[in-house]
């Protein structure tokens, strides 16, 4: 075996990471292990840094001594104040704690209890919970070598997060009240430190304090996100001096490495930078509460139409300060919508529990479709099942050249994001939607609360629901001005079209079915059901111009059945097939095994897409879907058992649909491209 191989072998099939520590720790405690017989075998083993005698390697030991040796070098503890299996007792029963630190005058009261056993944060956590209740400490730390929590022990009942943990010459108080600025921000970030989603931080402050809080929780997490979201929005301007000092250090390679990136924004003056407000900085929570719910009201009246004036914070003062605790070193704003929209789709779905069948498309999905349609600056593009609007927004990307960044569009550059629309049925995803686009495209959305199907029932939202009006009217404004024919709102002129319609349940009101083709069979006989994303097919199809394209997600068997030719047929005659991507199995779990593929389409025109018999299609199926069984994302990894982080500090799903910007091999969508210049397809040609 190899010497670099030695850590990888240990921790195989352990759930133990090393994402926490760097290259520089992993090399230094690889250096040191050594082996030794061992009932008649070569056994690997390590000097303990604090113990000083030899102890056999195991998979949690790895982390042990990292971390020992972080406490020691990093943060200046001792070793006379460290002590691993701690003894802590409960009645007669007794455990061990995996590392404690000493309070500095009184040497034999634990002042921080680490715990690094349990590979899963809920239990690991319930098990720090009773470490510290039982000795008193106020810290806690939660770590598996891959992810890690630092908990503030309020009281017995609350455990709140903190940013970091006292370095041996600070006290608690200064850690909570530290200056904190964006930079900060983006060097503490917790999603790229301590390796969480956003889903995870919720569900751990669900466990904490929402479960039984007796509130909306949709409503109360949002209204914090939407919060912390404009809390970062207003330090733009100190977003724009970081990024002017980075590209003066550090090589445009460089930046990809957030391990770089943070060493040179060390080096970076921050005392004129604004200092972020959503924070617990020690106050009561009282007065947490008040400063909150300022930002909040300030938020809605730069962000219009999502929050009624007059809401207000349900959650109590207590639980309102455990929630900004857990969430205050996220970084909410970065290189896409994955941090954001995994944790709406979790709300979205627990709230509406999945009945629509209507689920958030994953962002790598999203990017292959964006980039194989290629739009253009001065084209026009809707969703017409937007759900949060990822295809809105990252077309807006696209268009624009700006990420999801707390940085200003130029006034020129504003005129393209209003030729992006989004419409969708359920009021909660819409909302959520307008948030995202408000953001992205710089405070204008076109995000519209309507029932795309039922188009004949459009005017009585958008003559007679006053509320509507104020909220959507400008967006809607916007659209009409695409309608083929003045006051009809069933066939519009777009260039582009990208959705993701609900697969599930079917539609029987005849009196929607009747304005459909597809509503009745090949006989012209009027069906008394079908599915909903047939009609969208058909209804998608209305919104597009002559040569306009579209992609769309539907259920394998659209594809397969013998009972649907007829779909097919209706497909083929309105426009060019253009390709069919077949998605991995696992792309839409963990609510929904159904297997899916994208379809494009572009219709027939007599100079774009001239109308054909015969011509090829391109065919493609995805091996690598991004996630697990479960659901859960795979990330790619390096060679040292821990994650790769993207250029802005976030990790990178694994997939085959395209190259994410060079972190992949080229996927599907490079081969696309390839191929649409081949056959000259009309948004490929070149000029």
């Amino acid at each position: 075996m190899t010497q670099p191989d030695i850590i990888q072998t240990i921790l195989k099939d352990s759930n133990y990471h090393l994402d926490l520590f760097t290259t520089e720790e992993i090399e230094a405690l690889r250096g040191n292990i050594f082996t030794k017989p061992t009932r008649g075998k070569e056994t690997l083993y390590i000097r303990c840094i604090v113990r000083d005698k030899d102890i056999q390697l195991k998979p949690e030991e790895i982390v042990r001594q990292l971390f020992a040796t972080r406490l020691i070098k990093q943060y200046g503890y001792s070793k006379k104040r460290l002590a691993f299996e701690y003894s802590v007792s409960f009645g007669r029963e007794k455990k061990s704690a995996d590392i404690v630190i000493f309070d500095k005058d009184r040497s034999d009261t634990a002042y921080i209890i680490i715990e690094l056993k349990k590979p899963k944060l809920k239990d690991g956590k319930n098990q720090l919970r009773s470490y510290c209740n039982a000795t008193g400490a106020p810290i806690g730390v939660w770590t598996n070598g891959e992810q890690i929590s630092h908990y503030h022990r309020k009281d017995p009942n609350y455990f709140e997060d903190i940013t970091d943990i006292p370095k041996e010459n600070q006290s608690l108080k200064d850690i909570l009240s530290e200056r904190f600025t964006l930079k900060d921000l983006i060097v503490k970030d917790k999603i790229a430190n301590e390796r969480k989603s956003l889903k995870d931080i919720i569900l751990e402050m669900e466990d904490e304090v929402l479960a039984n809080a007796g509130v909306d929780v949709f409503e109360e997490v949002f209204k914090l996100i939407f919060t912390k979201l404009y809390d970062e929005f207003e330090s733009k301007k100190d977003k724009s001096n970081i990024e002017f000092y980075l590209d003066q250090n550090l090589d445009e390679e460089d930046k990809g490495d957030y391990e770089k990136l943070k060493e040179s924004l060390a080096g970076l003056n921050d005392k004129k930078f604004r200092v972020m407000e959503f924070r617990n900085t020690g106050q009561t929570d009282t007065e947490l509460k008040n400063k909150i719910q300022t930002l909040f009201d300030q938020a809605k009246s730069q962000w219009a139409g999502v929050f009624p004036n007059s809401s207000n914070f349900e959650l109590s003062d207590s639980h309102l300060s455990v929630c900004v605790s857990s969430l205050q070193d996220v970084k909410l704003f970065n290189s896409n919508l994955l941090v954001v929209d995994e944790a709406f789709e979790y709300l979205v779905n627990k709230s509406a529990k999945g009945e629509k069948g209507q689920y958030f498309t994953p962002r790598h999905v999203i990017d292959m479709c964006v980039q194989m349609l290629n739009p253009k600056r001065g084209e026009y593009m809707i969703d017409t099942a937007s759900g949060s609007c990822g295809f809105p927004v990252h077309t807006i990307f696209k268009l624009t050249g700006h990420l999801f960044t707390n940085s200003e569009i130029p006034e020129e550059e504003k005129q393209h994001v209003l030729k992006i629309f989004g419409i969708d049925f359920d009021e909660k995803t819409v909302r959520v939607a307008r948030t995202l686009n408000l953001i992205a495209g710089d405070g204008e959305t076109n995000v519209l609360h309507l029932n795309t199907l039922d188009f004949e029932r459009w005017s009585d939202k958008t003559e007679k629901d006053k509320k509507w009006i104020n909220t959507y009217g400008k967006g809607f404004e916007r659209l009409e001005k695409q309608r083929t024919e003045k006051g009809e709102d069933k066939q519009f002129n777009f260039d582009i079209l990208m959705a993701n319609p609900p697969f599930a349940g079917d539609i029987k009101e005849s009196r929607i079915l009747h304005q459909y083709e597809l509503g009745f069979n090949g006989n012209g006989k009027a069906q008394s059901k079908v599915g909903r994303d047939i009609l969208f097919i058909e209804r998608n199809l209305d919104f597009l111009k002559s040569g306009g394209r579209m992609a769309i997600v539907l259920p394998q068997g659209r594809f397969n059945n013998t009972s649907d030719k007829y779909i097919r047929e209706f497909i083929a005659e309105h426009g060019r097939i253009l390709a069919v991507v077949g998605l991995h199995v696992n792309t839409f779990k963990p609510h929904t095994g159904t297997k899916t593929s994208v379809l494009f389409v572009q219709k027939w025109d007599d100079e774009l897409c001239p109308k054909v018999d015969d011509y090829p299609i391109f065919f493609a199926v995805s091996e690598k879907g991004g996630k697990d069984n479960s659901g859960d994302y795979i990330y790619v990894e390096n060679g040292n058992g821990q994650h790769k982080l993207d250029k802005n500090g976030h990790l990178i799903v694994n997939h085959d649909l395209h190259n994410h910007d060079g972190e992949l091999p080229d996927g599907i969508a490079e081969a696309f491209i390839e191929w649409a210049r081949d056959e000259e397809l009309s948004f490929w040609l070149e000029g």
